[in-house]
């Protein structure tokens, strides 16, 4: 509750402070962090927190889909006040967007078929196609580390297990609290 009640306290202080409203992007497709249910409603661990701080500041925030690699570009751009996303902190994105405290530390590992052999070495990946979302810190972490990694890019995590399950990539590099 600390990290909630000084995430609450930096958004009252900002330009939205007597604001009634403040509209917020999320993704919806990032179990069990913010995902679609059976009704069609945005749910999930960044959504409850959305709306405990929203309570918290006692402001109405409309929920906002967007797909990840238009999160940054749509709060620029005034489609959003805020984004919960789980986004992680890079220095690059701290030059444009204001980050409160950190609430969630996840790694990220890579998935495959128990046959398939693979290692998570250069060698190990020689060969293979990676499935990565786009726009995320693993991309960033793949594209440098494993520069001859042949990279599926995908815009969500849900389009990397589909494509993994049919057989089109053979490992996903993704977040751990997901997979």
């Amino acid at each position: 509750m600390k990290t909630i009640a000084a995430i609450a306290a930096l958004l009252a202080t900002t330009a939205l402070a007597g604001a009634t409203e403040m509209k917020v992007c999320v993704e919806g497709a990032y179990p069990p962090m913010s995902m679609m249910n059976e009704k069609g409603e945005i749910v999930g661990m960044d959504i409850d927190l959305t709306n405990a701080l929203c309570a918290e500041i006692g402001v109405d925030c409309p929920l906002v889909k967007t797909d990840w690699d238009a999160m940054i570009p749509s709060l620029l751009e005034g489609k959003c006040d805020a984004i919960i996303a789980s986004m992680s902190i890079t220095p690059e994105r701290a030059q444009v967007v204001a980050f409160t405290q950190k609430y969630l530390q996840s790694p990220n590992m890579f998935i495959g078929k128990a046959d398939a052999g693979l290692t998570d070495t250069t060698e190990g990946l020689s060969g293979k196609r990676v499935g990565v979302q786009r726009g995320t810190i693993a991309h960033d972490f793949m594209a440098g580390e494993f520069p001859d990694v042949e990279l599926g890019l995908y815009g969500s995590e849900e389009e990397i297990y589909l494509d993994l399950t049919a057989g089109r990539i053979d490992a996903a590099f993704v977040d751990a609290g997901t997979g």
